[in-house]
């Protein structure tokens, strides 16, 4: 049966169902040692991303997988994106922001290895430009803002940011981070030249004193690590957010 079929004939019309939240450890263990069942092919995306079922040990949640031999090649990233998402999320868990589902890489998926990462069930008619003018949000806004500058993400764009059913903005699609050179692209522009809030000031500063994990040695070079630690220094040096004078740094398209 091919994965579309299954897909459609799986659940009803949509193989997409809700779940209550999940503790990021158990999360990480299902991940990691679950069994995966390819469910379907996620719409609108530009490498191959798959909707999989996971169960293990009495847990069953779903997860988005990318599998790196379904990447399109890229002049300026090398193939492998899958450990720049597991990356973003290693670096969001030092900062404890929690911004980044949970997410592995492993090497014995349905099409060889990749990442995945769980699916957060989410109100997909809201993104970051319907999110970003209510207070409420602002805090989770701020950090990402600052997350992306730090992990030099070139495609955040709007439907990057998700609000799931449980109130809280998730950022996802990361993989197309963590270059040596600054390549920042993103929608988020509206807190340009404000000063960082005080509690991302103190979690940078936190993440400069522990230093990166040690288990991003499997997902970046030394020289990436390095760029990593470099931005973060210049961020919190400038003690604002930056601005984009030129309008260069916008992904398209924008959502």
């Amino acid at each position: 049966m091919s994965v579309s079929a299954h897909a459609a004939g799986a659940r009803d019309q949509s193989p997409i169902r809700d779940r209550p939240p999940i503790a990021t450890d158990r999360a990480l263990t299902l991940l990691a040692e679950g069994d995966v069942e390819l469910m379907g092919r996620m719409p609108y995306s530009s490498n191959a991303t798959f909707l999989v079922d996971v169960a293990h040990d009495g847990l069953d949640a779903q997860a988005i997988y990318k599998p790196v031999r379904g990447e399109r090649p890229l002049w300026d990233f090398p193939s492998g994106l899958a450990h720049r998402e597991e990356g973003a999320f290693l670096v969001d868990r030092a900062l404890g922001w929690d911004l980044v589902p949970p997410t592995v890489v492993r090497d014995d998926l349905p099409f060889d290895a990749g990442s995945l990462q769980l699916f957060m069930p989410s109100n997909f008619e809201e993104h970051y430009f319907t999110l970003v003018s209510e207070d409420r949000f602002g805090q989770e806004l701020r950090r990402i803002c600052a997350f992306d500058i730090v992990i030099n993400n070139t495609d955040r764009k709007s439907g990057h940011c998700l609000l799931g059913t449980d109130g809280t903005i998730w950022a996802i699609d990361n993989g197309l981070s963590f270059h040596c050179q600054f390549k920042l692209r993103t929608v988020i522009w509206d807190f340009a030249g404000e000063r960082l809030p005080d509690g991302v000031r103190r979690d940078l500063r936190g993440l400069l004193e522990a230093g990166l994990p040690g288990s991003l040695a499997a997902a970046l070079t030394p020289q990436e690590q390095d760029a990593t630690l470099e931005r973060t220094q210049n961020l919190l040096a400038a003690g604002r957010f930056p601005s984009d004078g030129h309008g260069h740094r916008w992904p398209w398209p924008l959502v």
